[in-house]
């Protein structure tokens, strides 16, 4: 049985090591992955500042979440999963969690930016392309902007 709970400056190492590997998965060069180790890092002022959930199963933590609030938008931030658990229904059921938490809170839609990989999970999960963006971590690169409405989505 799975179990989701708030994230706690105790657990930013392990949400690092899996944000790490979880990208490190499709393959890129260590250039690419030195890059996203310093753009893309968990910190403690960022998960106060921020909901972020992790998703664990029994004493295991197979992955987490996290929502970050602009002006206008919410944007989720962070959607990582272990590599040892990529393909094992867990981001479908990390997913529902995340839509849950969303109509908790009376966020209707959100946005978020993903490699060109993962874009397929994104759009079975219901959410659509809205435009292409330039990659903060490979100059050149263009990578999917989609927009989940909350209310629509497959759930």
């Amino acid at each position: 049985m799975h179990r989701v709970y708030a994230a706690g400056e105790n657990d930013i190492r392990e949400l690092n090591r899996i944000a790490y590997e979880s990208e490190a998965y499709w393959g890129y060069d260590q250039e690419y992955m030195d890059k996203f180790r310093k753009i893309y890092k968990v910190t403690g002022e960022y998960v106060k500042s921020n909901p972020t959930f992790i998703f664990a199963e029994g004493e295991r933590i197979i992955g987490f979440y996290s929502l970050k609030k602009n002006d206008n938008e919410t944007e989720l931030e962070f959607f990582y999963i272990d590599p040892q658990y990529i393909g094992k229904g867990y981001g479908k059921k990390m997913w529902d969690s995340l839509a849950d938490y969303c109509k908790s809170e009376g966020i209707k839609s959100f946005m978020l930016v993903t490699s060109p990989q993962a874009r397929g999970f994104y759009e079975k999960m219901g959410a659509v392309v809205v435009e292409e963006v330039e990659s903060l971590l490979r100059a050149g690169r263009k990578i999917p902007r989609l927009m989940y409405n909350v209310t629509d989505g497959i759930v």
